[in-house]
Parts: C-alpha cells; structure tokens; sequence
C-alpha cells in the first residue's frame, strides 16, 4: 500500500484544518495507518492511528480532544480532523502503514509505507 498525504496549509490559532490519506496499491489488505508529524529541527511524533475498521483509535497526548481521526475504506482514505489549533501544532504531517493489522504502538518503527508528507503551519 501507498500513501500520501495532503490538505495542509497556513491557518490561525484556534482554527481548523482535515487533512486527507489517500491510499494506492494493495488496498483490499486490512492495515491500520497513523499519523505522524515532525516540527521543525525536532523529532518525528506519533498524532493518531485507526484499525481497519475504524473501531478502534488512538491518540497521542497533545492532540487528544482536538484531533479525530476516521477513515472511509469505499474511498481509500483517512482523514485527521484537526481543530483549536495551536502554534505548536506547526509540523509537516504523514500518513503511513503500520507494520502489522493491529495497533502495535506509537514508535515510527512500528510503522511502514510512509507517505509524503503535507505541512501544516499554525499562526499566533
């Protein structure tokens, strides 16, 4: 499976960006995919990540209560909804696989198939 990521952009703080996951490839398999982002000159941190099914999601501390995650498997895709935005959230966000159907952990390691990712720039 391939991803890419897109719908990022300059927005205030406080406001409100859905950025998009769209997957290529093998798409029929069952695999979970996450979110990741890096700020600049900092390292890559875990946001969210969603089963299969959609069922089951996690996030990582900073972003729980204002990011959702969801996915729509007819179209292929998975979406971050990211609101009350803050400067801190400024980062270029990915998508990827995780390496195995079930949630593994919040390590890039446990993740594969890394897309490119789309920055995300929050103003003061």
């Amino acid at each position: 499976v391939q991803l890419q990521a897109s719908g990022g952009g300059l927005v205030q703080a406080g406001g409100s960006l859905r950025l998009s996951c769209a997957a290529s490839g093998r798409t029929s398999s069952r695999y979970l995919v996450g979110w990741f982002r890096q700020p600049p000159g900092k390292e890559r941190e875990f946001v969210a990540a969603i089963n299969w099914s959609g069922a089951s999601t996690y996030y990582g501390d900073s972003v729980k209560g204002r990011f959702t995650i969801s996915r729509d498997n007819a179209k292929n895709t998975v979406y971050l909804q990211m609101n009350s935005l803050k400067p801190e959230d400024t980062a270029v966000y990915s998508c990827a696989c995780g390496r195995y159907s079930y949630y593994s952990g919040s390590s890039p390691y446990e993740y594969i198939s890394w897309g490119q990712g789309t920055q995300v720039t929050v103003s003061s």
